[in-house]
């Protein structure tokens, strides 16, 4: 059964701290998962939340100080001295650690580091320190499991005890050699229905995915997706085995580029969240409604030029924000499933022309249902004059749209700008100025004689 955090029970967990009811508060957190126990540390005052954190287990607080929020955990952390900070590190993953100790200052992180009881963490984490957080150095972790090739099952075995106190989820077994170079992995199946004397270098699978230290993290997410793997080895250039990163590391690297892709198609500058400050948030948006309106400006400018055209049929007015706004949607579709093409290097890429082919062919099919629907009803409206000229120009803003679409992310990527920042209000303000100037050059041209 999931846990609730309702009002009643946050009261009285703030009742028992109130208090001191160390009994009372640890028994209602031995019911509870960290996750759960996270989003009550998120509702406390930072000395309530502190106090609850001190009575928890070090394993299961540490859990909790990793996977908090890193605007959140900078504050709640920030009156936390090295000594506290100190044994949460010691029970943290090392790639967790790592992430921890890069939010505080450095003498902080190298009072931490002085004060862990595990030396090894201590090696682990400064071995980690140097690689930056966008690569795959700074998502590994150095815990993991490996044998030597020339060892045989029952040592295998022996050595999985003994490594496996550190490593919280063992999804294999990696082979090396003498020298630490990766040469495969065991699956713990293969381990299970092995001979226990059998030879490791007998059962192994040569046959392993890898990634060296200096991948992006985003090549890493791809390749664990395209595999479909829960962990995958870290090399350096000679092929030595460093760590691994496990399917969770990469679950967050995935969500935080949908967040931020989410936000810069929505039109947001930076990262942004409904609880930031009225200031952060406008300083987010404002960029890109600037640019907005500026473009919507120039519309307007285009429409004035075209007074004569509104006087002669004022119902042409009437059609002004479907012009717009089909443009607009058609144009941010298209880019959207461009963008998302360039993000997957994993299978073949079409061609500039196949995929100009097959935008026309789409535009023309959409052009031809939306503008026949718009011209039907002018005939609805008692102005049959305007269905050429709405059908017309529906048809050529929706393939004017989709070509902007398509070839707006193809250059803003070729010449090294995100195509998922610009493309959208690139876009938009394009059409609105095309759009409109095409309805009233195709109305001035079929109205002429009015």
């Amino acid at each position: 059964m999931t846990f609730e955090l309702t009002k009643d029970y946050l009261d009285r967990i703030q009742t028992a701290i109130d208090v001191g009811d160390e009994t009372t508060l640890r028994a209602e957190m031995d019911e509870l998962y960290p996750a759960d126990i996270s989003g009550i540390l998120y509702e406390l005052e930072t000395e309530s939340a502190r106090y609850l954190l001190s009575l928890l287990d070090r394993g299961v607080g540490a859990e909790i100080l990793a996977n908090l929020d890193e605007s959140d955990r900078s504050k709640f952390i920030a009156s936390f001295t090295s000594a506290d900070l100190a044994p949460f590190v010691d029970r943290m993953d090392s790639d967790d650690a790592v992430d921890l100790l890069n939010e505080q200052s450095v003498q902080v992180r190298e009072e931490v580091i002085g004060l862990l009881e595990d030396r090894e963490q201590a090696r682990f984490i400064i071995d980690l320190l140097h690689y930056d957080e966008d690569v795959a150095g700074g998502l590994m972790q150095k815990e993991l499991v490996k044998i030597n090739v020339n060892t045989n099952v029952n040592q295998c075995i022996e050595e999985i005890r003994q490594q496996a106190e550190n490593v919280e989820k063992v999804y294999a077994v990696y082979v090396v050699d003498d020298a630490g170079k990766l040469l495969g992995f065991v699956s713990l199946k293969k381990i299970v229905l092995a001979r226990k004397y059998a030879k490791i270098a007998d059962i192994y699978e040569a046959d392993v995915v890898s990634v060296e230290t200096y991948r992006p993290v985003e090549e890493v997410a791809e390749i664990m997706q395209k595999y479909d793997l829960d962990a995958i080895p870290v090399v350096n250039v000679q092929g030595r085995l460093l760590g691994r990163i496990t399917i969770d590391d990469v679950v967050d690297v995935i969500t935080e580029q949908a967040e931020d892709d989410l936000q810069a198609i929505s039109g947001l500058s930076g990262e942004v969240e409904e609880d930031d400050s009225i200031w952060l948030r406008a300083k987010a948006q404002l960029p890109w409604l600037v640019a907005g309106a500026a473009g919507s400006l120039m519309a307007a400018t285009v429409i004035n030029g075209f007074q004569s055209e509104l006087g002669k049929v004022a119902a042409l007015a009437a059609f002004i924000p479907i012009i717009g706004s089909t443009g607009g949607n058609v144009g941010i579709q298209t880019a959207s499933l461009i963008v998302q093409s360039l993000s997957d290097t994993s299978g073949l890429t079409a061609t500039l022309g196949q995929r100009l082919l097959r935008t026309l062919l789409l535009a023309l099919l959409n052009g031809a249902v939306v503008g026949l629907m718009a011209g039907c009803y002018t005939l609805l409206i008692g102005e049959p004059r305007l269905f050429p000229v709405v059908g017309l120009s529906l048809l050529a803003v929706v393939m004017l749209a989709s070509f902007m679409g398509t070839i707006t992310p193809l250059l803003l990527d070729r010449i090294g700008i995100n195509p998922a920042v610009a493309s959208g209000p690139f876009i938009t303000t394009a059409n609105d100025l095309i759009g409109i100037g095409v309805y009233f050059l195709i109305a001035d041209f079929l109205l002429a004689e009015l």
